[in-house]
């Protein structure tokens, strides 16, 4: 274990623990958009930066990735932090115009304007990384990847064209931070990443709840009965 300030304030932490966790279990507010308890950091967002004060060398880190460290002095909202915060979410205002979460975090932190020509063409995908992550390390099917460079980056399955490997589970849509990811429902089919997906019924109560794909699939890996999983959770 090891001690270490945050804001004038003494904790202790583990040695190597992110910075971001430390300060949040301590009740610091630090935002972030591509972190994920359940899938640890990728440092893509750069929203959650800190000042650290490392026996006299100053300088600003991704909490996120930034481990705890004997004796460091640590700060949350200096002017630095300020900055660079403004500065990324001007950065990705003008990426994603219509990206209500990145309009509401600027407008948080004192962002008005916008230096920068807004795109039109990315949505409200910020590359943040956790659709593709969940995807591999939670649902364990790794439909989704990350293509071209520079400002051309974007999400979504091999050649832009319906994964063979996605199960329409909705992971991905539920852990956007932004709302990026379209899952439509009609009339007992599922349809995301344009692959179509057939609903199933729930024999107790006829209603519809989750892809038969992912249900066979759930079937094949973990060796239960496809009849017991038809059986929706309300009913079972």
């Amino acid at each position: 274990m090891v001690q270490l300030s945050i804001n004038g304030k003494k904790v202790t932490a583990e040695e190597g623990e992110a910075l971001l966790k430390v300060a949040r279990r301590e009740g610091f507010v630090i935002p972030t958009l591509c972190y994920h308890e359940l899938l640890g950091s990728s440092g893509r967002c750069r929203l959650c930066v800190v000042e650290v004060n490392d026996a006299g060398k100053k300088r600003v880190v991704a909490s996120c990735l930034y481990p705890a460290k004997e004796n460091i002095e640590v700060f949350t909202d200096s002017d630095e932090v300020r900055l660079v915060r403004r500065t990324v979410l001007e950065l990705l205002l003008a990426r994603n115009p219509s990206a209500e979460l990145i309009q509401h975090l600027a407008k948080q932190h004192g962002v008005t304007e916008v230096r920068y020509t807004p795109d039109q063409d990315k949505g409200k995908c910020i590359l943040c990384n956790l659709c593709v992550r969940c995807c591999k390390d939670i649902v364990g099917v790794s439909a989704l990847g990350m293509s071209g460079k520079g400002p051309m980056k974007k999400v979504g399955p091999p050649f832009d064209e319906p994964s063979e490997t996605c199960i329409g589970c909705g992971a991905c849509v539920v852990i956007c931070p932004t709302g990026h990811i379209a899952m439509e429902e009609e009339k007992g089919v599922r349809t995301v990443w344009q692959k179509k997906f057939e609903l199933a019924a729930c024999p107790k109560c006829k209603r519809y709840h989750l892809p038969l794909f992912q249900l066979e699939w759930i079937s094949k890996t973990r060796n239960i009965p496809v009849e017991e999983l038809m059986v929706c959770e309300d009913c079972r």
